[in-house]
């Protein structure tokens, strides 16, 4: 199929792009990568007045450090984060994630802020931003306002963003020292059926502190394993502490059926999954404390 009329836009700065949004009053996209939005307009299954491409906007693509904090602009690409120095040294489970993303036509077009917009329930790059306590910023005619990556999303790929509203850049915090992913896919980069990343901290008496489970595919929306984060804290990640761990993340989880595979699959899928990124996690640290020979 072929995608209905539209009028075509290309702004110059994000307060141009932010007033046709205005003007259009929620009958308007923006175009960034296109590899979400392109096949829906072919489908039909959207049908905007306007399309507004970004890539013109300087500034959107910029990669910045600024103190512990790490910003995004919302048109970098997924080639960009994989092949980023700073991304691999500050930020690297989104280095690690990124690699999991579609094939390489898909990493080379496609973009942080759109996916993240998209706000697929499978995608890597917002269980990436939410288990990484990131947060976006987001501007309009009226002003800007920063959203939590806890409280972006409403529902299956539905943002709490108004209609006028333009994702501009995403803040990630500070990255942990430990970090650990996995998914499991019918086929090499399709869609994931279940992901699971972590990230946390050990102190000096080997006990973890500030872990962050991050579950994908399990739910309308990526979602943090609060409960079970909550039972590993101050502990050494013993055998039986990942075990219920798991437990408590399986029974926090609602996880739908669909054609890659059914609710109790899933449910299933996730218990082995949150068990085998913290024995990760946990080997990783141990590797890291692991004194060299005395000669």
């Amino acid at each position: 199929m072929k995608a209905p009329d539209f009028i075509y836009h290309r702004p110059s700065s994000i307060e141009e792009a932010v007033r046709l949004l205005s003007e259009y009053e929620g009958n308007a996209r923006i175009l960034s990568g296109g590899q979400s939005l392109i096949p829906m307009l072919n489908m039909r299954l959207w049908r905007p007045s306007a399309l507004i491409d970004i890539n013109r906007i300087p500034g959107l693509d910029d990669i910045q450090s600024h103190g512990k904090e790490t910003a995004l602009g919302a048109r970098v690409r997924y080639n960009t984060v994989e092949h980023s120095e700073v991304i691999a040294q500050r930020l690297p489970l989104l280095a690690k994630m990124i690699r999991h993303v579609g094939d390489r036509q898909v990493r080379h077009r496609g973009t942080i802020g759109g996916s993240l917009v998209q706000g697929d329930p499978t995608g890597e790059m917002p269980l990436a931003a939410l288990t990484l306590g990131a947060r976006v910023r987001v501007v309009s005619v009226r002003g800007e306002r920063q959203i939590p990556m806890e409280s972006f999303y409403e529902g299956s790929y539905a943002t709490v963003l108004e209609p006028d509203e333009m994702l501009v850049s995403i803040h990630y915090p500070q990255h942990p020292p430990f970090y650990a992913f996995r998914e499991v896919n019918r086929r090499h980069n399709d869609f994931a059926v279940v992901s699971v990343a972590v990230v946390g901290s050990v102190d000096e008496t080997g006990k973890w502190e500030g872990l962050r489970i991050g579950m994908g595919g399990v739910n309308d929306t990526p979602m943090l394993a609060g409960n079970a984060a909550q039972r590993l804290n101050g502990t050494r990640l013993a055998d039986e502490d990942i075990a219920e761990a798991a437990r408590l993340a399986a029974e926090q989880a609602d996880p739908p059926s669909d054609i890659r595979a059914s609710g109790p699959y899933r449910q299933h899928l996730l218990q082995v999954y949150v068990r085998k990124v913290l024995a990760d996690i946990r080997e990783e640290s141990l590797g890291a404390f692991v004194k060299a020979p005395v000669n």
